[in-house]
Order: structure tokens, then C-alpha cells, then sequence
């Protein structure tokens, strides 16, 4: 499957995560046997947010991913292209810097972030390339960018056993703890059309990024992606 034909209006995207806005969170948790807490630390950890710093947070959603890089002093920005997940992180955490904007005309000036971080978003945009750029010229000379996003399992047997789960029983669950099961169907056959680690890391690195590396997490369910931007 490829990624074109996952393409979608990025309205329709954006009405389909205000409708699952309210269960988001806890339909993730259900979904991945609460891993998502132990990927949420992992990427924490690489961020490696620093007081004072300024750290854009893309795909933010209700702002979980954020909470952990305001803790540490560092100025955060939770960015959403979906109000609906922006105005539920508000309700759930009104002291975080919320912001409308879309990972391909990001609204801030070139270099102003220590840190550009994305977590299971960038697959959902229709230009990841564009994305990447845009993370890019946003970022400080010298910044890095982290994105964590579900990817290729190592172990050939288990990634045929997980790709089956996806396509099967992720929506069937969905159905029973989500606000819009259907919208978990288009989940999972982005993940399935996601390229692996290897192919994701050059193109990072074709995006300007320099030194792209990666860390598989749950045996390469998901992927820390890691790179800098040249002082």
C-alpha cells in the first residue's frame, strides 16, 4: 500500500482527530498495552529538553507529549493542526502554550527552536518531505530534531503477527473504547505504508538533516529518529 493512496484532505484529516480528541489519549494506551508511557520517556530522554530552551512539539494533540518538556523549564509550544486536540489539551492542561498550525507552513520565523519534535504524527501529513523541511528552517543552527513514529519490526516473524493485528483487531478494539473506530482503520494502514528505519533515516538526511540516527524501541514497533542542523 502505498502512501498516496492514504492521502487525505488535510480538513479531513484535521475533523478526524477532533472527533476521537475526547478518547485519543486512552483508546492509544488500550491499543499499545500501555507501552505509549514507556515511548513517551524514551522520547523525553532524546529531546533531552533543557531550561530555558525552546522546543516546538508538532502533532501535540492534547499536549501529554509536552508535559514532560515543560517540566524541565524549557518553553514549550504543543502544535496541532487539530482544534479539536488543541481544545481538549487546554481543558486537560491550561498552563501549556497551546498553537494552531500545520506541519507544512509551520506559523513561527526561521530559527527559533532549540528543539523540533514530532511523536506518531509526521506519517500523517501528505508531505513528509515538505514537513522536514519546514522542521528544519524553523530550528536553531546547531538544533536537533527528534521524531518517534511507529515503524518496522526486527523480528520477521513478530512483524507479520503485528501487521496482521493491525489490520484485524486494531479497529475491532477501537470500536469499543474509541469516538471514531474508523479513523483507527486509517491508522493503521498508515503505519503499514510507513517506510522502515533505514529509508525514513535518509530521508531525513535528504532534508538537510546531518548526523540521522535511530534507536528501535519494542523491537522496532516504534523508532527514535534523531538528527542535527549544521551551525
Amino acid at each position: 500500500m502505498s502512501r498516496a493512496s492514504l492521502t487525505k484532505n488535510p480538513r479531513e484529516v484535521a475533523a478526524m482527530f477532533d472527533r476521537v480528541a475526547a478518547k485519543y489519549d486512552i483508546t492509544n494506551d488500550v491499543l499499545a498495552f500501555g507501552l505509549t508511557h514507556l515511548w513517551r520517556r524514551a522520547t523525553a530522554a532524546a529531546v533531552a529538553a533543557k531550561k530555558g530552551e525552546k522546543i516546538l512539539d508538532l502533532a501535540a494533540g492534547t499536549g501529554t507529549s509536552s508535559i514532560a518538556f515543560a517540566k524541565t523549564g524549557a518553553q514549550v509550544i504543543a502544535c496541532d493542526f487539530s482544534l479539536g486536540m488543541l481544545k481538549e489539551g487546554h481543558r486537560r492542561s491550561p498552563h501549556l502554550n497551546f498553537s494552531a498550525g500545520d506541519a507544512l507552513s509551520l506559523p513561527f520565523a526561521d530559527e527559533t527552536f532549540d528543539v523540533v519534535t514530532i511523536s506518531f504524527g509526521i506519517r500523517n501529513v501528505n508531505n513528509v518531505d515538505l514537513a522536514l523541511k519546514e522542521m528544519f528552517r524553523v530550528t536553531k543552527p546547531g538544533g536537533r530534531i527528534v521524531v518517534c513514529e511507529f515503524s518496522s519490526p526486527t523480528f520477521e516473524p513478530f512483524r507479520n503477527i503485528y501487521m496482521e493485528y493491525l489490520m484485524k483487531a486494531l479497529p475491532a478494539i477501537a470500536k469499543k473504547t474509541s469516538s471514531n473506530p474508523d479513523a483507527y482503520v486509517y491508522l493503521a494502514d498508515s503505519i503499514r505504508a510507513w517506510p522502515n528505519q533505514k529509508d525514513f533515516a535518509a530521508q531525513i538526511k535528504n532534508s538537510n538533516w546531518s548526523n540521522v540516527k535511530w534507536k528501535n524501541l519494542t523491537g522496532g514497533i516504534v523508532a527514535l529518529h534523531r538528527a542535527e542542523k549544521n551551525k
